[in-house]
């Protein structure tokens, strides 16, 4: 019989074993198919829709897509990152000093959003879309604890993974 006492114990990486799952395939193809898909709307029929509009609407509208833009293009950023990882480009420690340059911040819920309902409907369900997938990679995010990735010697992995969790499902998000 073993003494589990003396035996090694290696904590898995959520992060890198995450990146290799067929769940992160799903969340790279979908988000990378709603980058392309708003680039092209944006510069397309967005483009010719927002001429259309009155000035309060196409203010909101041009808030919107900027908005809309630069979240995508974080997550986008993200993608590649854990992509990058998976298949050996970077290793672990290289795509955490990368991920601190990717501003991922906490999903606000629906800002204060003027005029929204007189958006285009094609606008507005790829902000929809958007904030979704976000919020879902920046949960995920949470979860890889990339600050934390290396346990300190005699401390708890499963009671450092459970605070990680219990924070990134927390509403209280200050």
């Amino acid at each position: 019989m073993s003494d589990r006492s003396t035996e090694a114990t290696v904590a898995v990486n959520f992060g890198e074993k995450f990146a290799e799952s067929e769940l992160f395939q799903k969340v790279f193809a979908e988000g990378m198919t709603l980058v392309e898909e708003t680039a092209s709307y944006l510069d397309g029929e967005g483009r010719e829709q927002s001429r259309n509009l009155g000035r309060p609407t196409a203010l909101s509208y041009a808030t919107e897509s900027m908005r809309l833009t630069t979240r995508l293009m974080q997550l986008a950023s993200w993608l590649l990152l854990q992509r990058a990882v998976a298949q050996g480009e970077l290793n672990p420690v290289e795509a955490r000093e990368n991920s601190n340059k990717i501003p991922l911040k906490p999903p606000s819920g629906l800002p204060d959003r003027p005029n929204y309902d007189d958006l285009p409907e094609k606008l507005r369900n790829l902000i929809e879309r958007g904030d979704t997938i976000y919020s879902r990679v920046y949960r995920i995010d949470m979860m890889m604890g990339h600050d934390k990735l290396i346990p300190a010697e005699g401390s708890n992995p499963v009671s450092e993974q459970m605070s990680r969790l219990q924070a990134a499902f927390s509403s209280d998000k200050s």
